[in-house]
Order: C-alpha cells, then structure tokens, then sequence
C-alpha cells in the first residue's frame, strides 16, 4: 500500500521551485551542483510546509522534462533526499515527501504557562489575551440574576440553553445567514465543537484535509482520534487557499472532512475572499465532503477598512456541506469555554444524541453570560476593546520584531492574533528550545503542520506589547544568536521581567 496521501504534478513543482530566491553566493562561493540545488529546492519546500509531507513527487522523466534538465539530475536529487530522509521510495508506489526521524515535533508550545512561571519567563506560546473588563463581571453579575429559574431544573441542556441557542440563531440570521435555533448547539469551546464532528463523521482511519499549516491543538485532537491528516498548502503570502491544491486533495485523497479557517487563519492571519469561499465549498459539495468552518477568528479585524467576506455557511443554502464552529473564547476571553456548532437540523441531533457519552451538556453560568452579552450590546463593546488592545499589540511587536531580528520574514496580518514568521533559514525547534532558556516561549513551526513541516518558522502571537513586546524581541534575537552559534547562554537566567 502506497504511503502517500497526496501528489504534486510536475507542473506545479516546477512552479514552487521557481518561486524561491536564490540567496546571494559570497565572494568565492561555488553555486552548488545541478542536482544539488534541485535537492535542496525540494528539501526547503517541504520543510516550509510549501510541499505536504507524503505528498507523492513526479516521476524523474516527468519532472526532468518540466525543470528542463536531464533524467540523471533528477535522480541524483531524489538519490540525495533519499539518503537525507526528505523521501521515501517504493517500487511501483513512487517516491514522496517525508521528514528525518530526526527532526521530532516539539511537544510544548502551546499550553498556557501556570502562573507562577509568567515572572521569568514571557509566554508567547498561547494567543489569548486577559480578560476585556469591565464586560467579564458585568456578564457574570447579569447571568447570576439569571441563574435562579435554572436552578430549578437538572442543569443539563445538551443541546445549549435555548435562549442562547436562538440568540446565536439570530446573529447569523443578521448575517444574511437564515438560521433557525434547531440549527445551532451549543459546546465547550470550540475544542469540543470541533470533537464533537470529528467524532460523528470522522471515525478511526478516516482521511480529514486540514490547511498547511494550521492550528496546532485541532490537528493534535484530529490525530489523537484516529484521523489521517491530509495537508493542502496556502497560498503565496495571505491571500487565503490555494483552490487547485484543494480540488487536487478532494478529487483524489476523498478525505471524509476538511477543516479551514477563511477568516484570519491561524497562524498565517490569511483571509479567504469570497471567491475562494464560494469555489471551496463547490469542490466540497463535489467530492461529498463535509467542509469544516472554524470562525473563532472572525470579529477580529483590526484594521479599519477590512471588508468581511460572507461567512463559508453563506455559500452552501441547502446546508448539506459546511458546518460552523464559532466560539467566544478568541473574541472574548479563553475562559470563557462557550463555543457553538451551525449545521443542518439532523446533524445538530446527532451530534446532540452523541454527546450524551462525552459531556452532557456546557456549564449553565457561562451560557448565560454569553446570553447576557449578546442581548445587551456588551458583546460589541467588549470585542472593540479587545480589537484596540490586540492592533496595539500588533503593531509595536512587529516593531519590536523588525528592530531586533531584521532577518526574520513575515506579513503583517489584517486581522486575528498571530504572525507567521520565517525565521531566516534558523530551525524553529532549535529557537523555541533556546527561547525557553533565555525566557521567552515560543511554539516553532512543526506545531503547525504535518509530521514536522515548517521547521524554519515559529508563530508569535499578539498577546504582550509596549515594553514586555520589545523585551519578547531582544530575548528572541539572544535565542537566535544561540541557535546561530551553537552556543550557550553563559550560564545566565533570564531576568525577572514584570509588566
């Protein structure tokens, strides 16, 4: 049985390898031989996440002849990223993309920080952000008043409390989203949303189609149930979705579910436009599968003049092919599990009866606090606020980031909680390993792809500025230095920093 999930035509790798930069050769410098350069453009793509890993490569006759060099290059490179452990071979099955065994995916990066270590150490592993006071105690305070007629009944409400279900029902209906309540279901998060689905249509062994890269705890939830990760790469800068990559993977891989965010992805920040949307959700419709659409990002835009695309759902109006998960965590505080699934009727029931084995129900006091917010208008007013502090943020950690470490390559998002930055050919793993040991946390790359993509990234989120961001930058660049040299930190401990 072939080991590939997915396969780049000639066409499009000649295409990929076209677009790199050769960096300037110094004085004396040979450039490397033909196969070698061709080696290494490949090795570079798939450690950029540009190719997929167990993505299966063109045959050496028709690669040769779309690059335009002989058979033999073609060989020697493929010979070369054998041996390195960039691929693998099988008679009759081809070659395709893969990552040493020695380059693990960091197992930390994402869990936020206990307490007690945040005076030491700054924590950009986690894009979260404190809580938008004072609209935190003033929906608490108004979901206590609430709360009596609740207390009354058994507490669970597995499908959400209907008050809350037909609020949400509502501000898609003001989208221009008709939705009635029986169409929403109210979660733990947008976690749970997403098990939930993935539970219900995406069974053990199931290929599921996610973004490369993508969010780094759904694709550690996707695998620990089971799931094969189909990666489709983004495209170029934050332009949204390459749509032949995907039709490519939905044609062939005929995975049971794919999972997109179109709205300031996370980690890229790319927002999918409205053409993108519509053709994506075409190709879903095709292939019959069911297209996954996390919105946790979308009430953050930060700039003024973003234009928002129509919601995914606002291109499927029979309801047979998108699902949505919204969520308050990212637009108001991640202690705030409330998140939401929209969906046909027949599939909120069954992911209701499902839910039955795994938790009866989201906790009562948080439902109505959402509830509150929503009917009161201090859901807008908090989630201003949180766009203020978060474009502040932004803006002098990019500066920060550029002062410090003016190698380092990104685009600065419109919108969302994190920037996307190569790290100028520096191993991701390699820096959030000195990072810790300067003081600062940073997830690297591989977090976000499949099987340890991306090593020459790390995602930082918008979570610390002024003064902290600056100490974030000049801790990084000592990290970098680090890596760079292969040195150490000469024994010293970060400092004590306090905002």
């Amino acid at each position: 049985m072939a080991q590939w999930t997915s396969a780049v035509g000639a066409a499009q790798l000649a295409r990929l390898l076209g677009s790199q930069q050769d960096r300037p050769a110094g004085p004396g410098t040979r450039r490397p031989p033909a196969y070698r350069a061709l080696a290494d453009g490949i090795r570079l793509l798939v450690l950029e996440g540009r190719v997929p890993v167990a993505a299966r490569l063109p045959a050496e006759r028709e690669l040769a002849l779309a690059l335009s060099v002989s058979r033999t290059t073609v060989a020697a490179a493929y010979e070369a990223l054998r041996g390195e452990g960039f691929l693998e071979s099988r008679r009759g099955a081809g070659s395709w993309t893969a990552v040493p065994a020695g380059n693990p995916v960091p197992a930390r990066g994402l869990e936020p920080l206990p307490p007690e270590a945040l005076g030491s150490m700054i924590d950009l592993g986690c894009a979260a952000l404190p809580a938008p006071e004072p609209w935190l105690t003033r929906a608490v305070q108004g979901a206590l008043e609430e709360l009596p007629p609740y207390a009354h009944t058994h507490g669970d409400y597995p499908a959400g409390l209907p008050a809350l279900r037909a609020m949400i029902a509502d501000r898609y209906t003001q989208r221009g989203i008709a939705t009635m309540p029986e169409q929403i279901m109210v979660t733990t998060g947008a976690m749970g949303a997403i098990d939930a689905i993935c539970h219900l249509f995406g069974g053990r062994g199931e290929r599921i189609a996610v973004e490369s890269p993508s969010y780094a705890n759904i694709l550690q939830l996707m695998r620990e149930a089971g799931a094969r990760l189909v990666p489709v790469a983004m495209a170029e800068g934050l332009t949204g979705w390459d749509l032949d990559g995907w039709r490519q993977v939905l044609r062939e891989a005929a995975p049971r579910i794919a999972y997109v965010v179109a709205d300031f992805h996370n980690p890229t920040g790319a927002l999918a436009d409205e053409d993108q949307r519509r053709r994506l959700v075409d190709a879903a419709r095709s292939a019959g599968t069911v297209l996954v659409a996390d919105e946790t990002m979308s009430e953050l835009w930060l700039d003024e003049d973003v234009e928002m695309p129509r919601p995914v759902c606002g291109f499927d109006p029979a309801g047979s092919t998108v699902i949505t998960v919204g969520s308050a965590s990212k637009a108001f505080w991640a202690g705030m599990r409330i998140g939401w699934v929209r969906a046909a009727p027949d599939v909120i029931r069954s992911l209701v009866a499902a839910r039955a084995y795994a938790d009866l129900g989201t906790p009562v006091l948080e439902q109505l606090a959402v509830n509150w917010l929503f009917g009161t208008g201090g859901w807008e007013e908090a989630v201003e606020l949180r766009r203020t502090q978060a474009r502040q943020n932004r803006d002098e950690l990019v500066s920060a980031v550029r002062r410090e470490l003016p190698g380092w390559e990104f685009e600065v998002p419109r919108g969302g909680l994190t920037l996307w930055v190569r790290t100028g050919g520096l191993s991701g793993s390699r820096l959030a390993e000195a990072g810790e040991r300067v003081g600062v946390r940073v997830p690297s790359g591989p977090r976000f792809g499949v099987d340890g993509a991306f090593e020459g990234y790390v995602r930082l989120p918008f979570t610390v500025g002024g003064a902290v961001a600056e100490e974030a930058a000049a801790r990084l660049a000592a990290a970098a230095r680090i890596v760079e040299t292969g040195g150490t930190t000469g024994g010293e401990a970060p400092r004590t920093f306090v905002a």
